[in-house]
């Protein structure tokens, strides 16, 4: 049996519960220096820190786009707003119900509940090392 090995290009990280603590904002930062890709996904019509727009490739907010993670399409969405196919990319969220939407989107899920383990987690998929 033949494995393929996709190169993982996209980083997606939900706004609300990961990105908005201590120390994660500079974790997104640290993995898009290494030329990967990065977006925010967020079941929010807007932000609540609007300058985070500016530190990642690609934001969408459900109340924009008119659907809502864990629905498929919004991760699919973000993919191609990145220029990547969900199989380029990995998802991480508090919410495990929406990890698993991303994972049927054909993503690789990453569940956050700390940040040093989620750094633990992106450094191994990305294999880099982060520093942060």
């Amino acid at each position: 049996m033949t494995v393929l090995h996709v190169d993982l290009r996209g980083l997606l990280l939900d706004y609300a519960g990961v990105l908005d603590e201590p120390g994660m904002a500079a974790l997104a930062r640290a993995v898009r220096a290494t030329g990967v890709r990065t977006a925010v996904v967020s079941n929010a019509d807007q932000l609540s820190e609007p300058g985070l727009v500016d530190e990642f490739d690609a934001v969408v907010l459900s109340g924009v786009v008119g659907f809502a993670k864990p629905d498929a399409e919004i991760y699919r969405l973000t993919a191609r707003r990145l220029g990547l196919d969900p199989g380029e990319c990995v998802f991480v969220d508090d919410l495990r119900r929406n990890v698993d939407g991303a994972v049927a989107a054909g993503m690789v899920g990453v569940h956050h509940s700390d940040r040093d383990s989620t750094l633990m987690e992106l450094e191994a998929l990305y294999g880099v090392q982060l520093g942060c």
